[in-house]
């Protein structure tokens, strides 16, 4: 599927029209051109390369999948490598949507490498802000980046929400060690997949304010810096998350510490309590008839006392420790 947009003096003329065309329009001035592609085969990405005298480099890295975030400048464009993420609360999955972005000062290409991914919330950012459209394509690739890193935002105050339950569950009553575990595992497992996007944005986003690129003029500058505001705020709060979550952990464990300890507690008390009628029966079974009383019904009595009083004490002094 392939999508088009012609700006023109800050205006959007034209859409969806036939890519043929784009190197027409190109030929005239004040036109910024967008062109949108998604899963291209690598016979398409290679017209498009040839069309716009893309570097080969960057073409290679936007038909590899899992490329680390980053932006490379090449002599009359730059190459963007992006994620936009979502976090599926019931399975606790984070899903990362692959863009490869190539922009000059007079076109911006997305690829989306990852199908079924939507490009409509992008355009609804670049129709809400349309005045500023006349920035051309350093307006449509803060758009982008807009949507992007707001979905790294949601997703981090997504797994905020889930760690805060995660904590309630903690100190549940009854044996939920194990459910503990797992979710604690899977946020882990989320927050280390969503830090390996976030970081290398927010060094994308730093290069892209350099001002030797002149993508971006001094009227967009305070719109790229409360992007990288929010990218710095994301970073900052994946790393409290995994803190917390290691912390979680490690509570998780020592409650089951404490667990096991009062339980070894009950039992050493029991068995303490136990070997006390096994002591007496056992001397009173004795085939050497040395104690008083042995072999007579008062005998049997008096151990039957001894067995009670000395079980008594021990189980009301087990009791005033708080051990049984």
């Amino acid at each position: 599927m392939i999508r088009t947009r012609l700006y023109r003096d800050g205006k959007c003329i034209e859409e969806n029209f036939d890519p043929a065309r784009i190197s027409d329009h190109l030929e005239v001035g004040g036109c910024v051109v967008w062109l949108d592609l998604e899963a291209p085969s690598a016979d398409d990405l290679a017209l498009i390369a040839e069309e716009f005298d893309l570097n080969p480099l960057a073409v290679e890295d936007a038909t590899t999948e899992r490329q680390r975030p980053k932006l490379d400048h090449y002599d009359d464009h730059v190459f963007l490598s992006l994620y936009d993420v979502t976090f599926n609360q019931d399975s606790r999955e984070l899903h990362a949507n692959e863009l490869a972005v190539f922009a000059s000062e007079r076109y911006l290409i997305t690829v989306r490498k990852t199908p079924g991914y939507s490009i409509d919330p992008i355009v609804a950012r670049w129709d809400e802000n349309k005045q500023l459209a006349t920035h051309g394509v350093g307006f449509l690739l803060w758009g982008l980046l807009d949507v992007v890193v707001d979905g790294h935002f949601d997703t981090v105050q997504q797994l905020d929400e889930q760690i805060d339950a995660l904590e309630d569950l903690l100190f549940e009553q009854g044996d939920v060690s194990n459910r503990v575990q797992r979710q604690s595992f899977d946020l882990r497992k989320a927050l280390v997949r969503i830090r390996r996007v976030v970081l290398p944005t927010r060094e994308v986003l730093n290069a892209l304010m350099r001002r030797d690129l002149r993508l971006v003029d001094d009227d967009l500058m305070p719109y790229y810096q409360d992007v990288y505001d929010h990218v710095l705020r994301a970073a900052d709060w994946t790393d409290s998350l995994r803190d917390l979550v290691s912390t979680i952990m490690e509570t998780n464990l020592t409650i089951q510490g404490n667990r096991m300890n009062e339980i070894m507690k009950k039992v050493t008390s029991w068995a303490a309590i136990a070997a006390v009628p096994a002591v007496i029966t056992g001397y009173y079974g004795m085939n050497v008839r040395i104690f008083p009383g042995a072999g007579t019904t008062a005998g049997g009595w008096v151990a039957i006392v001894i067995m009670v009083g000395v079980v008594g004490v021990l189980y009301a002094m087990f009791r005033r420790q708080d051990w049984l």
